[in-house]
């Protein structure tokens, strides 16, 4: 595959893939999803890989989740080559790659950038990086692996948290609360990031294959959640509540659910 939003780049037993949209905060698209994919992989099949980085071009934005503006212009996400918005599939594809898969996350890892690397395997901040989700706000959600397993990370409390008030956190209280392993300096980010590839370098790969199926049988069940969760959010998808969410996103103003209350979604 010829990639066009992301970047992939081997060096030695590392495979580092950059989400490559810096113009959109790293949000990702149709095509984005579809070509990450592909890269997790690739690296799942190079026997020279050890494990991967995931991490998102420039200072300013790890990923910012959904191309809002994309699904503004074309009411969706865009067009793959098979015609599916595949981020479940990106999602697995995260978990069932063999390889320890490392989020070094540079700036906003907001909505389903968060998920991202709340379903990576272990997650480095840059100190300047902020977590959070916005899909109440822009009439989204993900009840899927971004609220199951965020609870599994941080516990139920701080994941309604996060998940019902769309609050940003900075890297210090996303250490605390267990959402990443450790915070360095901006400038240092990468190479912290392959000093830890380079430690799982000298480990077994096939012991940690399968201490990584084991701890993600644990978890395993939310796949099915998650089915049904996705079909649930591209039918509200087109529903007037999250048309006024993404609207109000672009216009730059407060979306109003008010009409929308007691259930009502159309």
């Amino acid at each position: 595959m010829e990639y066009t939003d992301i970047r992939y780049e081997i060096d030695g037993r590392c495979a580092t893939i950059t989400i490559d949209r810096p113009e959109r905060l790293n949000a990702f698209r149709g095509r984005t999803v579809e070509e990450m994919v592909h890269a997790f992989k690739t690296a799942w099949g190079d026997d020279r890989i050890a494990a991967v980085i995931l991490t998102g071009e420039g200072g300013r934005a790890f990923c910012a989740g959904g191309d809002q503006k994309e699904y503004i212009e074309k009411g969706s996400y865009g067009t793959s080559e098979t015609g599916i918005f595949e981020i479940e599939a990106l999602h697995h594809a995260i978990r069932d790659c063999p390889k320890p898969v490392i989020a070094a996350v540079n700036g906003v890892a907001i909505g389903g950038g968060h998920v991202l690397q709340v379903v990576c395997d272990v997650s480095i901040a840059a100190e300047s990086a902020r977590f959070g989700q916005a899909g109440p706000r822009v009439g989204s959600f993900d009840a899927g692996f971004g609220t199951a397993y965020l609870a599994r990370v941080v516990g139920e409390k701080r994941a309604r948290e996060i998940w019902f008030f769309c609050r940003q956190y900075d890297a210090a209280t996303a250490l605390e609360w267990g959402l990443v392993n450790k915070v360095v300096p901006d400038d240092r980010l990468m190479e912290e990031a392959r000093a830890w590839v380079a430690e799982i370098e000298a480990l077994s790969p096939g012991a940690l294959s399968f201490l990584k199926t084991s701890f993600n049988a644990d978890s395993a069940q939310i796949a099915g959640q998650q089915r049904v969760a996705f079909m649930g959010l591209e039918a509200f998808g087109k529903s007037a509540e999250a048309r006024e969410g993404r609207e109000a996103f672009a216009e730059k103003r407060t979306p109003d659910f008010d009409p929308f209350r007691g259930g009502k979604v159309d």
